[in-house]
């Protein structure tokens, strides 16, 4: 009853720079929201006014987490308007991804982030987006 969005997602990111640069590539409306340094390093919220990547600059750590083999979060899943569109944004920027089917999706679009963060992009069967909205 309480919850109202889901508002951001917190990364830790080897290059902010590079981070940004890729989300900004795919997400190009995307903007920096607020900037600062904490305890010496780097950090933005990066996105728009309904959801955005905490990135913090953290180019010491290893990612050490693989998706689908150990307890974490596998993917994020974040829907597009155009999947077809974005196919050819990707392959326009030199991005490499992946595709699956499902019955309720036109698009499945799969790709990681510089850090290795395994992104889901999904545009919905106009009947399937209708009957959950």
């Amino acid at each position: 009853m309480n919850f109202t969005r889901f508002e951001h997602i917190n990364l830790a990111c080897k290059d902010i720079d590079a981070t940004k640069k890729f989300y900004q590539s795919i997400f190009p409306d995307w903007y920096v929201r607020v900037e600062g340094v904490f305890e010496g390093n780097r950090w933005m919220h990066f996105g728009n006014n309904q959801f955005y990547l905490s990135l913090n600059d953290r180019p010491e750590l290893k990612h050490v987490h693989t998706a689908y083999e150990n307890i974490g979060i596998n993917h994020v899943g974040l829907t597009i308007k155009d999947g077809e569109a974005m196919k050819k944004l990707l392959d326009s920027e030199g991005i490499e991804y992946y595709v699956m089917t499902a019955p309720e999706t036109k698009h499945r679009i799969y790709l990681n982030d510089p850090d290795g963060n395994e992104i889901e992009l999904v545009e919905y069967n106009l009947e399937y987006a209708q009957s959950v909205i």
